[in-house]
């Protein structure tokens, strides 16, 4: 047989394959279409992370991106199902206050698949969870807000008292006690994901009472200390460029692991329902300890050398941070 009569054989069996459907080769072919849908705006921290990881692989070719943000619980599900009907291979998204109507849509659409922030388990076939499982890099944070405090008094915001706030919060407690068994906490939820304006004040009650460093698990915590001169301990993200005074180190979530691995199970035809949580451990690349920047010779050196033998110990397996997802609690008076 020729080369060039098995090129037309192979060619037309490849066209019959992608006529018939089968998915392998198809995603092959093709961009891996992918759709999410966020209850926030981009700019929300915890968003942003996926959004950027999602945005990533868009520029590099990978898959085309589609995204909704604020969107309303009432109308999640509406807007999953659009895109599930609208050919989208792999969508993605936060349902923890819609779970039940998520896990409806996962099931009505057995052939897409769901990769969705959600505290609770995976979901045969289709419906696999993650969460930002970056307690690590959150007891670093908290090593070094325990070293960089003046008055033993640390101001803590947070947005709904969830396992996957009370888990990063508990331990950055816990990394505060271990460089400053003296630290005293200041806790408390402003029940919503994004309202600056709210935080701000709760962190501004707190700093009146004493509170030198706040930790700044929603925004409006580092406007706050700027405005009174005090120091922040970032979550999620590193904003010290915007807050160069401000800022001293944050905990950082990288999406990249958790998006990269369920895209390349999509394209091969893999994709099973599981946890994909330990995926934003620090072994997985998953998050990080920013560096510290403009507070590198602010922060004393025995506190940095603590935390540096301490992150390798976490990195070796050494040494586990604790999940504990109990509601933290103040501790000051």
């Amino acid at each position: 047989m020729t080369a060039r009569r098995q090129l037309i054989i192979r060619s037309a069996a490849i066209a019959a394959a992608l006529a018939a459907g089968a998915p392998g080769l198809a995603f092959a072919q093709a961009k891996l279409k992918v759709a999410a849908v966020y209850t926030v705006p981009f700019e929300q921290q915890w968003v942003g992370r996926i959004h950027k990881a999602l945005k990533a692989a868009e520029a590099r070719g990978e898959i085309e991106y589609k995204a909704t943000e604020n969107v309303s619980n009432a109308d999640y599900e509406r807007v999953m199902r659009e895109y599930a009907t609208g050919g989208n291979q792999l969508i993605l998204g936060e349902v923890f206050g819609v779970e039940a109507a998520a896990r409806k849509v996962a099931k009505d659409f057995p052939k897409v698949a769901f990769l969705m922030g959600s505290s609770l388990k995976p979901q045969a076939p289709n419906f696999s969870v993650f969460d930002n499982y970056i307690q690590e890099p959150a007891y670093l944070s908290g090593m070094v807000a325990g070293g960089m405090t003046k008055t033993n008094r640390i101001g803590m915001v947070g947005g709904f008292p969830i396992p996957e706030v009370n888990r990063l919060m508990n331990a950055f407690m816990a990394g505060a006690k271990e460089t400053n068994p003296k630290v005293e906490f200041s806790v408390s939820f402003i029940n919503s994901w994004f309202d600056p304006p709210k935080a701000k004040e709760a962190a501004f009650a707190m700093i009146d009472k004493g509170a030198d460093v706040m930790y700044a698990e929603r925004f409006g915590v580092s406007d706050a200390a700027k405005e009174k001169g005090k120091l922040a301990i970032g979550n999620v993200i590193d904003t010290q460029a915007q807050y160069p005074d401000t800022v001293v180190a944050s905990a950082l979530w990288n999406f990249e692991p958790s998006a990269d691995r369920a895209i390349k199970l999509v394209k091969e035809g893999k994709f099973t329902a599981e946890d994909y949580g330990p995926y934003s451990m620090m072994k997985h690349k998953g998050s990080e300890l920013a560096p510290l920047g403009t507070f590198e010779k602010k922060v004393p050196a025995d506190i940095v050398a603590k935390v540096k033998a301490r992150q390798a110990d976490i990195l070796s397996g050494k040494v586990t941070v604790k999940v504990d997802d109990s509601q933290p609690k103040s501790t000051a008076k």
